[in-house]
């Protein structure tokens, strides 16, 4: 029996024991050293990570932690976060992911709205953005990962040995994990995940890395605390794909690792390719080897995508793209090959799931949705999760019975292709689309390293832009390259580095527009 897939759910915690029971000397590769296991290295075999896994979950039952209960993971980015992750689903734990961008405060209220959990934590953090947050009173305890004790916390350390435990298997319907939203709308919301509900994310993941016949190194560099970082490697590993995981997205440092490893399949956010664009001009080729490209969570430009194609040599290249949300998984999917890149249009997000994902587009005005009055965009999925944390008030108001309300509109083709056009909060009424004008502009000019079109103080569209390197923006060609678009206000430029953004790297826009509108505009 599949060990991951029993009782009609996936059990995160034996995602690794799987893919060790058949392929146990198969590696994955870090770009950096774990903090619960520096002495492990950067390579390891999928049999020396599923042991870590066992190891971690002995200690954490050691610590006090008990079936059902919380552990909140919030620590320094790293893969361990993952670990140690599956070890507490091992324990019969519910993983709250919290991610290493979260400031102090927000950390603080996430805590508040679960019943006295466990904190993984780290010294980094317990003085950092956590040291101004009383944590006596949200808290059974915090754990600290780590070589470095801390007075606030016990040592994950001090119970190495423990005697191992057999895994917990939990209710399939009963909370497995908890992730918390892209906060991109204000605070993040704590979506609770059942093993059901992973599975149903799970089952057409599956079913599309079937048709995956060459066994590819598989490289990712995804927010450790997203579900999507266990749905990937629930669906690679088992298959054993050797993996190469990576912490760091700085384009010089994986332009190296690439032309080193070569890796067949590379997936990673929708922003990072935008930044990975320069590894198409390295002389190197480092993305010579790479039969298989795959993004999530947003749209992409469909530049990046013909530009990443172009830069591999293998043959009959595919670019996967997938639409989706935290709180629904992959809800659509389209691919693109050199040729038919060529004709992309961004705003094309592709079909439903064969056997798994609905969908419906609701007029807003009781007209039916088209292109010119674009509708709301509504899924039924199994992939959806049960509620959120503390909020089913706030998580029963986006249900339409069986319907999930996505909070984007757009339209569908003759054929069927969905069209997402905007975030409901982001329309713009001047402006159609404001994601198809910036997949406009950012295909005119390759200088852009980023553009977003907020509303200004009278709602005008303003154009929000960053250069690569940073350089001034040359207004000439930009006045050129909007002669034919809606008209807009005059641009406003700020360092790449100064864009709010989530932990899957999307662009935060209401926090921009509050800042852009209170502090850069008259």
């Amino acid at each position: 029996m599949n060990v991951m897939i029993d009782n009609g759910g996936l059990y995160i915690g034996r995602i690794l024991e799987q893919a060790a029971s058949k392929h146990p000397e198969t590696t994955i590769t870090i770009d950096h050293d774990f903090d619960v296991a520096p002495h492990l290295g950067r390579t390891v075999t999928f049999a020396t990570l599923a042991d870590l896994v066992d190891e971690m979950a002995s200690r954490l039952g050691e610590a006090g932690v008990r079936p059902g209960d919380h552990v909140s993971i919030y620590k320094s980015s790293n893969f361990d976060i993952f670990v140690l992750a599956c070890a507490a689903a091992r324990a019969g734990a519910v993983p709250v992911m919290l991610s290493p961008a979260l400031d102090g405060a927000t950390v603080g209220a996430l805590l508040d709205r679960l019943p006295r959990p466990h904190l993984l934590t780290d010294r980094g953090k317990l003085d950092g953005p956590l040291a101004g947050i009383r944590l006596d009173d949200r808290l059974r305890q915090a754990i600290a990962v780590g070589r470095d004790r801390h007075p606030d916390a016990v040592s994950l350390s001090d119970f190495s040995g423990s005697p191992r435990r057999p895994p917990v298997r939990p209710d399939p319907d009963q909370p497995a994990l908890l992730t918390h939203t892209s906060g991109t709308t204000g605070l993040p919301k704590l979506a609770v995940h059942s093993a059901r509900t992973l599975r149903g994310r799970w089952q057409p993941q599956r079913r599309l890395a079937a048709l995956i016949r060459t066994r590819e190194t598989y490289a990712a560099h995804l927010s450790f605390v997203h579900s999507r970082m266990f749905l990937a490697l629930a669906v690679a590993l088992p298959k054993g794909m050797p993996a190469v995981i990576m912490n760091d997205p700085e384009p010089t440092h994986v332009a190296d690792l690439f032309a080193r490893i070569k890796p067949g399949f590379v997936e990673t956010h929708p922003n990072s390719f935008m930044e990975w664009l320069g590894l198409a001009n390295d002389p190197r080729e480092p993305l010579r080897n790479v039969k298989y490209f795959s993004s999530t969570f947003d749209a992409l430009h469909p530049g990046v995508v013909r530009r990443m194609l172009d830069a591999t040599k293998r043959r009959s290249p595919l670019f996967l793209q997938f639409y989706g949300q935290s709180e629904c998984g992959p809800l659509t999917a389209r691919w693109y090959r050199k040729r038919t890149a060529r004709r992309a249009d961004g705003r094309c997000l592709g079909y439903p799931l064969i056997g798994t994902t609905h969908v419906r587009l609701v007029g807003r005005d009781g007209k039916r949705p088209t292109r010119e009055n674009p509708g709301k965009i509504e899924v039924r999925t199994p992939g959806r999760v049960v509620t959120y944390f503390g909020e089913e008030e706030r998580f029963a108001a986006e249900r339409s019975g069986r319907w999930w309300r996505t909070g984007d509109v757009g339209y569908r083709t003759r054929l069927g292709c969905l069209h997402v056009l905007d975030r409901e909060v982001d329309v713009i009424p001047s402006i159609p689309s404001t994601l198809e004008v910036e997949d406009v502009l950012l295909g005119r000019l390759e200088e852009l390293s980023e553009l977003v079109l907020v509303p200004g103080r009278r709602q005008e569209p303003l154009p929000v832009v960053c250069t690569r390197a940073d350089e001034p923006l040359d207004l000439d060609r930009w006045s050129e390259a909007v002669a034919d678009l809606p008209e807009m206000a005059a641009p406003i430029q700020i360092p790449l580095a100064e864009l709010p953004r989530t932990a899957t790297m999307k662009v935060r826009r209401l926090e921009l527009t509050r800042d852009i509108q209170e502090h850069r505009t008259q």
